[in-house]
């Protein structure tokens, strides 16, 4: 048994190279070989969002709290609230962030494959950044 002690990993800045706008990323778990499983707390300010990406085998989100969005390409942009569960599947192209006006902080847990978890793409243009009222 391990206990990841809350305090016992720092917190790190969201890239800017994978996320527009102020992201913290929060890391909570690694699972040790031979399991392939690790978990982070992301928590995105008013407006900040991921860039479009893909996990080799899909990405699960628990949205823990605030509102934000979440959009797979071709699809609409969805909103998601605290206590919701969203899967990505494998190799879908999405993003996922903050409302325009209110922050919001998920849970995001993949495994890798071959060494990765996530392949990073195009940033999400502003025009990409809206929602149909």
């Amino acid at each position: 048994m391990e206990i990841k002690r809350i305090g016992s990993q720092a917190s790190g800045v969201g890239p800017t190279a994978w996320f527009t706008g102020n992201v913290r990323i929060d890391p909570l778990f690694q699972a040790p070989d031979p399991a392939l499983v690790a978990g982070a707390s992301v928590t995105f300010e008013p407006g900040a969002r991921t860039a479009w990406h893909t996990h080799p085998l899909g990405q699960t989100l628990i949205v823990t709290a605030g509102c934000g969005w979440a959009q797979k390409e071709g699809g609409p942009v969805e909103e998601i609230r605290a206590g919701d569960v969203v899967w990505f599947a494998p190799g879908e192209k999405h993003w996922h962030g903050a409302t325009p006006t209110t922050g919001m902080t998920h849970i995001a847990i993949q495994e890798q494959l071959d060494g990765k978890v996530v392949e990073w793409m195009e940033h999400v243009t502003d025009q990409q950044y809206q929602r149909p009222i």
